[in-house]
């Protein structure tokens, strides 16, 4: 009988569960979204209780979909939204506040103070990341100093923090294991990606305690098992991964140079660096990638904190588009945007600018300006955010991007794919399957748990389904590219007061 690996990929917008076969095939899914929470302008905040919930029944649909016991599960992997902070109780298990997600701005005014405090160069040299409220440090400092009485639990050893994969592992294994991964780790602003442990410098300068933490583990290994109750028996939870990490190696970009765009509520953009951490000086972050049988590999990222989003704003926020996929045909009803430019900077601007202060604009409107309009306008934001990233990446490391490896939900547009392409001069591929976030830790799993025996055997598993080739004139591109370049510049530090 044909046995399987469940990957959860807890994500910002929905809590989703794939099941895989051992050939790297998903052959069932479901999806289960969350509450959203706005408290104020910049704030943005989820309920950890709610993603645990959504992210266990959306585990046990999918099991049932498939029609298969908890005995043919070899073991489970998880990927998940980064950065996004929640701290709870170790003895009840229940958090001290609603999740801090990480497009959640409200810890801007504190990265100023560090900034001016001179901290950010400790920042980059420990974590490979800028001194931003992107990140979970400041997250956890804004907890431990604004809810009544945490300050204090929290000196006592009361309570636990964790990125939402330390959120499930203690859930899912009823509290026995408090552990993250090294990629998760690397995303906190507390981690020191060169030794790959909590650094105390970082730690007192954001007054964290070090009682707080989870253990930091591999990627690919077993780091516990789930309660009996669960799914009817206990299943080794054997591998862990950030979402975009996860993405990477679910591209199998195994080798130096290797770049993936994935489109999800952001667009992350990675190139694996094998095992040298990039000192980046444009603007990129470097990061823990993923480590197998105690071997690191580090990643290149920049992040654009804005992309599927924007699609959901058109959807929801404006009403223009009953549904997401309606903006391909919408886009390709008009020959180009009319002039109009959409930057989707809802929540700043991330690389290479890093403004927490920019916000998003329409620009260019005009009477004849339609829905249309708007929608190319804003998915081709989106592609201009990418080839932001991309060239800063080029310019760091010296040597060109040949091609990219697009995935995530909106790599099946392929009008936005299409115009990725001749925005960057650049062909671009999509796998057959575009949910290399869960198949990313579902293959370092089955590393672990012996269904496959390395990294060549994953890369023939993997296999293209389409692929784009620029076709706009170099002219042409780079009219478009400037003109989005004096949109951003009209962005930026719109929120400074």
């Amino acid at each position: 009988m044909e046995n399987y690996i469940l990957a959860l990929d807890q994500g910002t917008s929905s809590s989703r569960a794939i099941l895989f076969d051992t050939y790297g095939r998903p052959v069932a899914s479901d999806s289960r979204p969350f509450t959203q929470i706005y408290p104020r302008p910049g704030w943005v905040e989820q309920n950890p209780e709610e993603i645990w919930s959504s992210q266990l029944a959306a585990a046990r649909a999918v099991l049932e979909k498939a029609g298969i016991g908890a005995d043919r599960v070899i073991s489970i992997g998880i990927a998940n939204q980064r950065e996004t902070t929640i701290v709870w109780d170790r003895r009840t298990g229940r958090p001290v506040c609603n999740a801090i997600v990480w497009q959640c701005r409200r810890t801007a005014a504190q990265c100023e103070t560090l900034k001016r405090a001179g901290c950010e160069q400790l920042v980059r040299e420990r974590t490979g990341l800028v001194l931003d409220a992107y990140f979970s440090g400041t997250k956890i400092a804004w907890i431990l100093d604004n809810i009544d009485g945490v300050r204090a639990r929290s000196d006592r050893g009361e309570l636990a923090f964790g990125t939402v994969d330390s959120w499930l592992v203690w859930n899912l294994t009823g509290g026995k294991v408090h552990a993250t991964d090294v990629s998760n780790a690397s995303r906190t602003m507390l981690y020191d990606i060169h030794k790959r442990s909590w650094d105390d410098e970082l730690l007192a300068m954001l007054n964290v305690p070090h009682s707080l933490l989870p253990v930091v583990r591999q990627s690919s290994g077993i780091i516990g098992y789930t309660t009996a109750d669960l799914f009817g028996r206990e299943i080794p939870i054997a591998g862990v991964a950030g979402d975009q990490q996860a993405a990477l190696f679910g591209q199998t970009c195994f080798e130096r140079g290797d770049v993936k765009v994935t489109y999800g509520t952001g667009s992350f953009i990675l190139v694996n660096t094998g095992e040298e951490a990039v000192r980046s000086t444009h603007g990129m972050l470097a990061t823990v990638a993923w480590e197998i049988d105690g071997h690191v590999t580090y990643a290149l990222e920049g992040s654009v904190f804005v992309a599927g989003a924007a699609v959901q704003w058109l959807r929801d926020g404006l009403g223009i588009v009953a549904a997401s996929s309606e903006t391909e045909s919408l886009a390709l009803s008009v020959p180009d945007t009319g002039g109009v430019v959409v930057v989707p900077a809802f929540t700043g601007l991330g690389a290479p600018e890093w403004d927490m202060y920019a916000r998003g604009a329409i620009l260019g409107l005009t009477r004849g300006t339609t829905r249309a309009h708007i929608v190319r306008a804003t998915l081709e934001g989106i592609a201009c955010s990418v080839k932001d990233v991309i060239d800063a990446m080029v310019e760091e490391a010296g040597s060109p991007v040949t091609a990219l490896k697009a995935d995530g939900g909106a790599s099946r547009n392929g009008f936005l794919m299409q115009f990725q392409s001749d925005i960057l001069g650049r062909p671009v591929s999509v796998p057959s399957c575009v949910e290399t976030t869960a198949r990313g830790v579902a293959f370092l799993a089955g590393l672990a748990t012996g269904v496959w025996t390395g990294c060549p055997e994953l890369k023939n598993l993997c296999d293209i389904e389409r692929s784009y080739a620029p076709v706009l004139l170099p002219a042409d591109r780079d009219h478009l590219y400037a003109r989005w370049r004096k949109g951003v510049a009209r962005s930026r530090a719109w929120a400074d007061e």
